[in-house]
């Protein structure tokens, strides 16, 4: 079966070479190389075709989302890779997903700068609208060691069955960038469908290789976005959670001065979540349910932080 890679750039040519070596040395290569170009400046694009890659060019910055789904729609393979352009793969990695014939895969992904620890394995997402990247800043070990079902794969290195596209639509080109990924996820869980996080499947990212984890832009589309998430499929009933969550994620947008910013996406998410919100948008309490109960369990496991231990303290512990 038919395998392509879809790979959004912006700038970034040294990681992007990184990469293409790696899907190079791929024990089951893509048939099809898409390299999106959100408007690079620094010779990225040329680099692409140089190594055989087909570059569809945007001609501005148009976002994570609006690039991936240009790069799904041109391509007419039965699986699709969608790659971040600073991930590099082990040579087993594209195969190791495929074989597990999910609707959706993805592997355990390490920090490039300190492959010991992990950079993302898959994503929870609580009952207040903020999302954790499972294992982020945790050491590797037996916690991030078994494979499981998902609800949502970060889109750093994942892959997806064509049909997944055909059932549950594109990414939301509203969110831009930052949680794009997450609201893909919460479609998939309303209507059942599941994926595999697969440990054996390995890749390095470097992270935040455009802007930086705590860039104001950054901080403000998170913010921004965490409302859209909420305002498209949550219900009106419980907003205690929502509160907490999203006063929290603010006092650690704060203390790493980007307060200003975080201020700015709320205003701007809550602005435009009437018009967002769905008047039948499914009931997702115990697919939540289940991702806090996740959350919980390997936060335990592994140490809380901060924000985790005081949310689960003033919203409540999920019942087992």
């Amino acid at each position: 079966m038919s395998l392509a890679a879809v790979v959004p750039v912006w700038n970034g040519r040294e990681v992007l070479e990184r990469l293409l070596a790696s899907l190079e040395a791929q024990r089951q290569r893509p048939s099809e190389l898409l390299i999106v170009d959100n408007g690079s400046t620094d010779g990225a694009p040329d680099l692409a075709r140089q190594r055989g890659a087909r570059v569809i060019a945007m001609g501005r910055n148009a976002g994570f989302a609006a690039a991936v789904n240009r790069g799904v729609r041109e391509s007419g393979a039965e699986w699709i890779a969608v790659l971040n352009s600073d991930v590099e793969l082990a040579p087993d990695y594209l195969a190791t997903l495929r074989a597990a014939e999910a609707p959706f895969a993805t592997g355990k992904i390490l920090m490039a700068g300190d492959p010991q620890r992990i950079d993302g394995t898959f994503d929870a997402v609580c009952r207040g609208a903020v999302a954790w990247r499972v294992g982020y800043g945790r050491a590797d070990g037996p916690a991030f060691g078994e494979r499981c079902k998902i609800w949502s794969a970060p889109w750093t290195a994942a892959l997806f069955r064509r049909d997944v596209f055909d059932s549950v639509g594109l990414l939301d080109e509203r969110f831009g960038s930052y949680y794009e990924d997450v609201e893909f996820g919460v479609r998939c869980a309303s209507r059942g469908i599941s994926g595999l996080y697969i440990p054996e499947a390995v890749a390095w990212h470097r992270g935040s290789a455009a802007l930086g984890r705590w860039h104001p832009e950054v901080v403000r589309l998170t913010a921004r976005n965490q409302c859209y998430l909420a305002a498209l499929h949550y219900s009106r009933g419980d907003t205690w959670p929502v509160i907490v969550a999203q006063a929290l994620w603010g006092l650690v947008a704060l203390r790493h001065g980007a307060g200003l910013a975080w201020l700015r996406g709320k205003i701007e998410g809550i602005r435009h979540a009437g018009a967002l919100r769905q008047k039948l948008a499914p009931r997702l309490d115990a697919v939540l349910l289940e991702n806090e109960r996740t959350i919980y369990r390997l936060q335990k496991a592994t140490g809380f932080d901060r924000f985790w231990s005081v949310y689960f303290s003033l919203a409540g512990r999920p019942l087992q």
